[in-house]
């Protein structure tokens, strides 16, 4: 009987030793810690690893997570300046500093946050009308910031940073600004829209004026060419004339022609003067009676020298030939048949002389000395 009571005790003390062992060995994980309790009264805080305590004297609390936490909070409504109640939900983070400040300063620092967070957002939104509200997320994130960082800093947790995840304003306002916007962009639009016709005009205008000036220089450029061109022709025709008109005036007086010569060539150029289908009537010349002289003493010349001395002159006697070209009435008429012959007007005027022609009393072509004499 003693010995089954020993066995007894033994087996309760190993079990107490056991359960003390236990009890005073804690391992804490790595960005935890611990608050050591003895007799109710904070003893010291345990820190990541093996820790060692006072079993049935020390009381471990539950471990306090260290690492940075993010809270969002469910939408809270808060009224603008502009009496607009909107609908703001924000996200906290934040991490524990102290445990032992985060355990006895406040009962529930999840809650104190978050209505640390609400009261703030009230008083910072609250100075703001919605339009401010809506484009002030940064300011109202570090105002907030801010409050919450000075308010829980004595509770042994640092606010790092606060956002606004959602801004609602009421369904009607959402509606207004929807119409606003859309009119804002129809006149932005509109707006676009004219300024790209302007430009398109403008640009059209310009094409046009370029196009215009330079086919304007090109209408210029061509005219002076031509106009160049033209006068080169001119200059070119005049130096021809000149040339011809020099050489044949050269020929003429290294030629030395007397006024019985130049006699038979006027005679032979009043044929062709009267050529011509227009022509109706033909008057004489003037000078016709000069050169008849001269075809008369060159007639006489030569019948003079065809008789012998001492023989009389019988018959017709040799005659010249008619040159080329010679006007078959202009023959009757040097024959013997005076008046007039009537082949036609020279141009276009009815009765019209013939140039270089005039009265009776004109001038004879054998009185041009150039002509006459010839070269000195």
């Amino acid at each position: 009987m003693s010995t089954l009571v020993a066995t007894i005790l033994l087996v309760a003390v190993i079990v107490v030793i056991v359960v003390a062992i236990a009890r005073s060995i804690r391992i804490i994980p790595q960005a935890r810690a611990g608050i050591v309790e003895r007799f109710g009264r904070y003893h010291r805080t345990l820190n990541a690893g093996l820790n060692m305590v006072t079993p049935f004297v020390d009381h471990l609390l539950p471990l306090i997570d260290l690492r940075e936490q993010v809270v969002s909070f469910p939408p809270q409504p808060v009224i603008t300046r502009d009496n607009l109640v909107v609908a703001i939900d924000t996200v906290i983070y934040f991490q524990v500093t102290d445990a032992k400040a985060a355990t006895y300063e406040v009962a529930n620092y999840i809650t104190a946050v978050e209505q640390l967070t609400v009261t703030t957002l009230r008083n910072v939104v609250g100075g703001m009308d919605l339009e401010t509200t809506l484009t002030s997320r940064d300011q109202i994130n570090h105002e907030l910031r801010r409050e919450l960082d000075e308010a829980t800093g004595r509770w042994g947790i640092r606010v790092s940073r606060v956002e606004l995840k959602a801004i609602e304003p009421p369904t009607s306002i959402q509606d207004s600004m929807e119409k606003q916007m859309r009119a804002d962009r129809d006149k932005r639009a509109a707006i676009l829209s004219a300024e790209g016709s302007k430009q398109s005009a403008i640009l059209t205008a310009e094409g046009e004026r370029q196009a215009a000036v330079l086919k304007a220089r090109g209408e210029s450029e061509a005219t002076v060419l031509r106009a160049e061109a033209d006068a080169k022709a001119q200059a070119a025709r005049a130096r021809g004339q000149a040339e011809a008109i020099t050489t044949v005036f050269r020929a003429i007086h290294e030629g030395n022609p007397d006024q019985r010569l130049l006699a038979y060539q006027y005679m032979q150029m009043l044929p062709q003067i009267a050529q011509g289908d227009a022509n109706k009537v033909w008057i004489v010349p003037s000078e016709i009676g000069k050169a008849l002289e001269g075809i008369g003493g060159l007639l006489g010349g030569v019948r003079s020298e065809s008789v012998p001395s001492g023989q009389a002159i019988s018959g017709p006697g040799p005659q010249l030939d008619p040159p080329a070209g010679r006007h078959a009435g202009l023959e009757g008429w040097l024959t013997g048949g005076g008046g007039p012959v009537h082949d036609g007007s020279v141009g276009d005027h009815e009765g019209g002389a013939v140039p270089r022609t005039g009265d009776a009393g004109g001038a004879p072509l054998n009185d041009d000395p150039a002509l006459v004499q010839g070269p000195a």
